[in-house]
């Protein structure tokens, strides 16, 4: 099992490029079902949730194709041989459901297993369920399996979701492409991936107006057709990297970065007494004087603060000057971070969905235990700013969200190496 080694201490300088989303680009590649045409992603990113995403849709039957060292995937479904996800295959990633509304508006029936994914809290899939269920679908859960029907085809519906979720947003705009008549979805999600798979969709020639807003409408087509589309950049990424240099000190130029992708982020790091300056090429950053200030954090769906981003910041705030709160409203039990930051002489309290984090000067290194992906690279951060050496295990998570991390950090200064193990 692979681990990280960080030595601290070293300034960083230079540029990073930053990735296509992994989460745009999950949803984007069950797109391909609703059309026996191919589907073309470039600035795709090369990690192993994408060949988890590829290895299902090869189960029912699709063709895809990695071109470019993995930065285009090339998706064909004209011959699809079944309906049913696995557990095998869907238990290693929860955006695994996201074949649920494709299949039921091409094939007018599914068979998925539930998913699995990082141990984060609960992430039902009852809205996904009540979404797909307003447009007509049939579907009972039995032997952990959702079976699902949709007799004759889905109809347009009025489709209000009791939560802005992603995951069931993507769902039933793909669903209600291919959908009988208008659908409109309430208190959709707004995130760019949102807006992302909305482009591609439109561009295969679905009809759909209002993504980044609340209400989604589409009105139904008959078909979708051929398209190319390029996958957003990561704002999850953006926001890895952005930290780097304030949590190590130096500036660092994040390529292909967009303050439209993470305005909320930027807001706390301003706040914190960090620079963010655009430029032709993405953004660069920069502490202003110092060690940073520490600063309060609520994350919310977006446009508010990335729950995604919240581990990262965390490890910042460690040594910051002064005290933060961090406080968790989108899932449970995520500050597992915590206690292996504590190991590196963090002064963290957390109590139910807060954390109260008093900054230290110097953060000490020691070996950390990673227990999902993002808590996996807030570690790799807090090891830049430590002294001594911080090692990582278990990161086998983190390759399913960041492609090279030791290549991207090492190139702008950081003493950062994989030790493979056997």
């Amino acid at each position: 099992m692979d681990s990280i080694i960080v030595r601290g201490g070293k300034p960083l300088s230079g540029q990073i490029r930053i990735a296509g989303a992994k989460n745009a680009a999950l949803a984007l590649m069950p797109a391909t079902l609703l059309s026996d045409e191919p589907l073309t992603l470039t600035n795709a990113p090369r990690l192993s949730d994408i060949k988890t995403m590829s290895q299902l849709l090869e189960s029912l039957g699709c063709e895809v194709t990695s071109l470019q060292d993995g930065k285009v995937i090339a998706l064909s479904s004209h011959n699809l041989t079944s309906t049913r996800a696995d557990y095998e295959i869907v238990r290693k990633m929860r955006a695994s459901n996201l074949v649920l509304g494709p299949l039921l508006a091409r094939e007018h029936q599914a068979t998925v297993s539930l998913p699995g994914g990082c141990a984060i809290g609960a992430r039902p899939m009852d809205i996904h369920v009540t979404a797909l269920e307003a447009l007509g679908a049939e579907i009972e859960l039995r032997d952990g399996y959702l079976h699902a029907v949709a007799r004759g085809g889905l109809n347009g519906a009025r489709v209000p979701l009791r939560f802005a979720s992603v995951g069931a947003t993507e769902n039933v705009l793909m669903a209600a492409t291919l959908a009988k008549g208008t659908t409109s979805i309430e208190n959709a999600a707004r995130e760019p991936e949102i807006v992302d798979l909305a482009r591609c969709l439109r561009a295969m020639g679905a009809q759909i107006e209002g993504e980044g807003t609340a209400t989604i409408t589409v009105e139904g087509v008959d078909r979708l057709s051929a398209a190319t589309h390029r996958v957003v950049s990561d704002r999850i990424e953006l926001g890895t990297y952005m930290l780097a240099p304030v949590i190590a000190g130096g500036e660092v130029e994040c390529l292909g970065g967009s303050v439209d992708l993470v305005r909320a982020f930027c807001e706390r790091l301003d706040a914190a007494g960090v620079s963010v300056t655009e430029t032709d090429a993405g953004l660069k950053v920069a502490r202003r004087n110092g060690r940073p200030r520490g600063v309060d954090v609520a994350t919310e769906p977006f446009p508010g603060f990335p729950t995604d981003l919240q581990a990262q910041m965390m490890a910042m705030l460690c040594t910051a000057e002064g005290d933060s709160v961090l406080e968790e409203r989108i899932f449970e039990n995520r500050f597992m971070h915590a206690p292996e930051l504590v190991r590196m002489g963090a002064s963290i309290d957390v109590q139910g969905g807060t954390a109260r984090v008093s900054g230290v000067e110097r953060l000490k290194g020691a070996p950390v235990m990673a227990t999902d992906l993002r808590a996996s690279v807030s570690l790799i951060l807090a090891g830049l700013a430590a002294e001594g050496e911080t090692r990582v295990n278990r990161v086998y998570h983190l390759d399913r969200g960041y492609e090279n991390v030791e290549d991207k950090l090492g190139a702008v200064g950081a003493d950062i190496e994989r030790v493979r193990e056997s």
